[in-house]
């Protein structure tokens, strides 16, 4: 067993900007929990107890170094021991972890802790399936803005954890051309024209999402960072993918699916985008069993 606490990955994920919001996260969960009157009541505070937390079913798991920090924000002196790693696939009745500490801080915390590794470990579950189904491809797997607020990051990371790359962390990381956007500013080109004018040399990468074979011809004349196809079938995607020269990087969104991902993968965009990695994905089988020490 490793009392590792963290990861690279999660130590170069969570800097600045992301390590506040995981935080502020963490401290909102467990203000929402108050003060665990059954907890208190029962156990003194000398009353010592080891929690195990255990897989119920198969699971890519994520959210590991979130532990030692719900627990100190909670005032917890504990003791705990990592037996597998962050990424690790386990299956039904492998032991993750174990905790050792006061009975009533570990129930206090056990809802929080199990629903942060629960949510991000679905997602790393579901994120790993779609890789693999782009195994053999060059297109590269991306999520999307759709998470739950206040969990940007943390299902961000989950998302890595299982092997896929991150889209936009925020509105300021690439400049989005929609639908919404171009229709609004009279067209791609008025609307990239302004984005170039407003920005200048300083100006981050444009993406355009194109509707159709006119708005994909509209981008590549505005010589745009990256193209979005969004929501066209397999022929509509071979036809506009023929349209975007070298240097233009291309991304597929909207309708992919796990049925689907692989023939997408097969006709060669540059990156396929699936809100379903944050949106939709089904939490993982995790429980927490406590006995005394």
């Amino acid at each position: 067993m490793s009392a590792t606490q963290s990861t690279p990955l999660f130590d170069d994920f969570f800097k600045a900007e992301a390590k506040l919001f995981l935080l502020a996260g963490i401290r909102i969960a467990l203000s929402e929990d108050g003060k665990d009157l059954t907890s208190e009541g029962i156990f003194g505070p000398d009353d010592l107890a080891t929690a195990h937390i255990v897989s119920k079913d198969y699971a890519v798991i994520a959210g590991l170094p979130l532990i030692p920090l719900i627990l100190e924000f909670a005032g917890c002196e504990f003791q705990h021991m990592l037996n597998v790693d962050e990424g690790d696939r386990v299956g039904p009745g492998a032991l993750i972890a174990a905790i050792q500490g006061p009975a009533r801080h570990l129930l206090r915390t056990e809802r929080v802790i199990l629903n942060y590794l629960c949510h991000l470990s679905g997602i790393a579950s579901l994120t790993a399936r779609y890789v693999l189904a782009l195994k053999d491809s060059r297109t590269k797997l991306l999520d999307t803005r759709k998470t739950l607020p206040g969990l940007r990051y943390p299902e961000k990371y989950a998302v890595r954890v299982g092997g896929a790359n991150n889209h936009r962390l925020n509105l300021s990381d690439m400049l989005m051309v929609k639908d919404n956007h171009i229709d609004r500013a009279g067209g791609i080109a008025p609307a990239v024209e302004k984005l170039r004018a407003a920005y200048g040399e300083d100006c981050p990468p444009i993406e355009v999402e194109c509707r159709s074979f006119d708005e994909v011809d509209q981008a590549v004349s505005c010589k745009v960072d990256r193209i979005m196809l969004d929501n066209m079938d397999l022929e509509e995607l071979r036809q506009a993918l023929a349209r975007v020269p070298a240097g233009i990087e291309t991304e597929v969104s909207g309708g992919v699916t796990l049925d689907n991902i692989a023939a997408i993968g097969a006709i060669g965009p540059d990156f396929v985008s699936v809100g379903r990695l944050t949106h939709s994905a089904p939490v993982a089988d995790l429980s927490m069993r406590i006995s005394p020490l």
